[in-house]
């Protein structure tokens, strides 16, 4: 159960409705998620801000849904990686993948595969990236120019990650057959 109010188009602050409007059109139902940020215009718009800069870079939509999941899984957020998992699925991204994403086993992909990989160490080690960190993500094929891109995705999902961890935001019925935990969590630890 949320720690906060998730709107409806209808409950949220008047700066809010616009955004949460296209939302629904979009996807066919307002995620929690964008519910509970609509409680404060300017958090929801830095989100969907975000997502829509995400979408201009130079990654491909499969790139961005993978980065998205690692970002998520790295932040231990089991909302945004079911999110993100029907992005992957949306993406054609095949299932076999998605599962070993999930899982963190190796991509097949091996320019993806470096993405996830650089993708968590941002998340791990904050931005103290080095060049062990580094190297491998520009020998997978990857431009400087697009660190900054990843870091757009780390941005938008540092933003949602956090928002759910402290609402506590449950998953929509719509992402419920996408759940996932925490291995350390599901593992009762």
């Amino acid at each position: 159960m949320s720690q906060f109010t998730i709107h409806t188009v209808d409950s949220a602050p008047a700066a809010s409705r616009e955004t949460l409007t296209a939302v629904q059109k979009k996807f066919g139902f307002l995620p929690n998620l964008l519910g509970e940020l609509a409680a404060t215009p300017a958090a929801l718009q830095a989100y969907v801000t975000l997502n829509e800069l995400l979408g201009r870079t130079s990654l491909s939509p499969v790139a961005q849904q993978v980065l998205l999941v690692a970002a998520s899984m790295a932040n231990g957020c089991h909302y945004c990686v079911a999110a993100h998992t029907a992005g992957l699925k949306m993406a054609g991204f095949a299932d076999d993948q998605i599962g070993a994403l999930r899982a963190g086993r190796a991509l097949a992909d091996a320019k993806l595969e470096a993405l996830r990989v650089f993708t968590i160490d941002v998340v791990e080690r904050r931005g103290r990236i080095g060049n062990a960190e580094l190297q491998p993500f520009l020998d997978a094929g990857y431009a400087r120019e697009q660190v900054f891109e990843v870091l757009v995705g780390v941005a938008m999902k540092t933003l949602s990650n956090y928002s759910n961890h402290i609402a506590d935001t449950p998953l929509d019925k719509q992402l419920q057959p996408l759940a996932w935990e925490p291995a350390a969590a599901s593992a009762g630890a």
